[in-house]
């Protein structure tokens, strides 16, 4: 059978380096996977060294004329831009490119657009693109027109099909979006109102795209619940996980903890979408713990690390005690693994190296209020023995003549609660 190839539309990256920022080459490379994502093929790049974007048209006329020339040498019909575009830059870029003219945001948004599975990723996605659509629906009326049936605009409504929709029909849809969402929040906030309740501790994964969270959380699931169907998506790709995916973890000692895998960060994140995902986001503002995943063979790690921490002050959990773990360790070149270090421990989750160490050291931080106790429980209080089986871990346990005595660690709040029905123990 012939195979047949999907042809992809061919795009030019552009980008203004100010000031010979650091990190600006690490940027256009980051550009280049999110057009990938967006299933368009990079065919060139044009850059320019600046100490400010010009005002209407983001870069110089010449440096325009060159990516014109570019376009045409390509055959490409898209232009990349690296940095959030005003509605006047969209519209003069536009009009001396004569090609579709798309930023980082819209790309991102794109992104966000084709992964999202859930209803509640889907309004939240819609609202963020309406947004960013509203102050530019003059500069992007081309634009919009020319992306036709193919990517873009994937959770558009039967009254969000028409370029001549109007601001006040985009802020109707929004109002009536954000409305949706309320709802889907409220039944979330419920969750986590039975869980506090529960007393149950939340551990939440964070990081950058494409870090590991997906796979640590996979990893770690297999570990203490192998052959269970609990595993959540995971794919080398960015932002390949949109929904906050929740499971209950159980440990050896018969605690448990809830492991919430959130949606990837990643530098200059649209605003647009941290607000609209902020309620899928509140998870990791009343997370008990974070597990910071970091892609330790990334040689922009550093920045990586400081895009994530910037992003969870945005979210206001920059004060939730964190746990850095060091994912893809078999992938840096001399690093050894498992090993603790650098206020966190490096592992595999894909070779699944470490992982029985990192759920030893989550379990140090959230429960610290272990007890380990001898007790000897009469035979008429025989109900509480039942229950710490069922609720601590029993190191020996023996009858004797006035009750069943027990050697255990259990919550320090139960023995608190239950100490007063104790018979004396005498030591040996």
């Amino acid at each position: 059978m012939e195979r047949i190839e999907q042809t992809r539309d061919k795009a030019i990256a552009v980008g203004v380096q100010l000031n010979q920022a650091p990190g600006f080459r690490a940027s256009m490379e980051e550009l280049r996977s999110l057009a990938d994502a967006c299933e368009l093929e990079v065919v060139g790049e044009v850059t320019q060294k600046a100490e400010k974007i010009i005002t209407g048209t983001y870069m110089g006329s010449g440096k325009i004329e060159e990516l014109k020339e570019a376009m045409t040498a390509n055959q490409a019909g898209i232009a990349i831009f690296n940095d959030e575009l005003s509605p006047s830059q969209i519209r003069n870029l536009e009009a001396q490119l004569d090609c579709r003219v798309i930023d980082r945001t819209l790309l991102i948004l794109d992104i966000f657009a084709s992964r999202a599975q859930t209803r509640e990723a889907k309004l939240q996605v819609e609202v963020a693109r309406l947004q960013y659509m509203l102050p530019r629906l003059i500069g992007l009326r081309e634009s919009l027109g020319r992306q036709g049936g193919g990517s873009g605009l994937k959770n558009r409504g039967a009254g969000e099909t028409k370029l001549e929709l109007d601001r006040r029909r985009i802020e109707d849809r929004i109002s009536a979006l954000q409305d949706d969402l309320e709802k889907l929040v409220a039944r979330r906030q419920v969750q986590r109102n039975q869980r506090r309740k529960n007393e149950i501790p939340v551990v939440c994964l964070v990081g950058y795209t494409n870090a590991g969270k997906s796979s640590l959380m996979n990893a770690v699931i297999r570990k203490v619940d192998p052959g269970s169907d609990k595993e959540v998506l995971a794919k080398d790709m960015l932002f390949a996980t949109l929904e906050t995916s929740v499971r209950s973890i159980a440990l050896p000692n018969r605690r448990s903890f809830l492991l919430a895998d959130t949606v990837g960060f990643v530098s200059q994140l649209p605003h647009h979408l941290v607000k609209a995902f902020r309620s899928t986001l509140e998870e990791v503002t009343e997370a008990d713990l974070l597990l910071h995943v970091v892609d330790c063979s990334d040689p922009e790690m550093a920045k990586r690390i400081e895009v994530t921490n910037e992003t969870l002050r945005e979210l206001g959990a920059g004060d939730i005690p964190s746990l850095y773990v060091y994912n893809k360790a078999d992938l840096a070149e001399g690093q050894s693994y498992p090993e603790e270090a650098d206020g966190g421990i490096y592992l595999s989750a894909w070779k699944g190296v470490g992982i029985d160490e990192l759920v030893s050291l989550i379990g140090k931080r959230i429960f610290t209020d272990d007890k380990t106790c001898e007790v000897l429980i009469p035979f008429a209080q025989g109900r509480l023995v039942s229950y710490f089986k069922e609720n601590a871990v029993i190191h020996a346990m023996s009858h004797e003549e006035n009750g069943t005595r027990l050697e255990m660690t259990c919550r320090q709040a139960d023995y608190d609660k239950y100490q007063d029905l104790f018979a004396a123990v005498e030591q040996a």
